[in-house]
This record gives C-alpha cells, structure tokens and sequence, in this order.
C-alpha cells in the first residue's frame, strides 16, 4: 500500500509518484515532495509574551489593561481567561470573559497560568 500524501488541492487519495514531483489525476495537481514534507514540518505555533506555547484550552491572564473598541470598557491586568481557542488571523485567541462575552485577543497580550 502507498504511503503518498493526498493532493493538498482536492484531498484526494489517488496521488502518483512522477520523478520529483506528486501528482493528482483528478485535478492535474503537480507538487514537489520536498514542498510535502516542508508543509508538514511548517506548523504554527503559538506563544504568550513569556515565549510558552499556549494550545487550546489553556487557561491564561492579561498582563496589560486592554481596552474595548467601541467603547465597551476594560479588560483589566490580571484578569483570567478560562479554555481559550487558538485561530489563525489578526487575534491569534477566540475567547470567552466573564462580563464582557466573546472576545478576540492578541497572544502578546497574555501569559499562561
């Protein structure tokens, strides 16, 4: 059995191997191996303003006051961030504080607990 990665366009499973390159019959996609296995050492990661790496569901803290666009107030020094989702984007966390709801925050802005 072929251990030949999926094609990275259509996911399909039916990929060739032809000299240096990968090829999908079904969509005519053409990538190098090199490019394959450069892809799946290039995972992101993300670290709080101490440089740990934060994963889903860690709970980490504000180390700056921040305030709200809109107006909505401030998110103060200390305050604790519970089970927090890492996105890829302008803020790198999808969370959930008590008082102000769902939120969007940078990971400079926090550090682990």
């Amino acid at each position: 059995m072929s251990t030949l990665p999926p094609c990275p366009q259509c996911q399909s499973e039916f990929t060739y191997e032809d000299g240096a390159l990968y090829i999908c019959p079904e969509c005519a996609h053409e990538w190098s191996a090199q490019a394959a296995e450069a892809a799946d050492e290039a995972v992101k990661v993300w670290r709080d303003a101490a440089g740990n790496i934060l994963q889903d569901g860690d709970t980490v803290s504000v180390i700056k006051d921040l305030k709200l666009k809109g107006g909505g107030g401030v998110v103060k020094i200390g305050t604790k961030v519970k089970n927090i989702r890492l996105v890829e984007g302008d803020h790198d966390i999808d969370c959930k504080i008590d008082g102000f709801g769902q939120m969007g925050l940078k990971t400079e802005f926090v550090k682990k607990v």
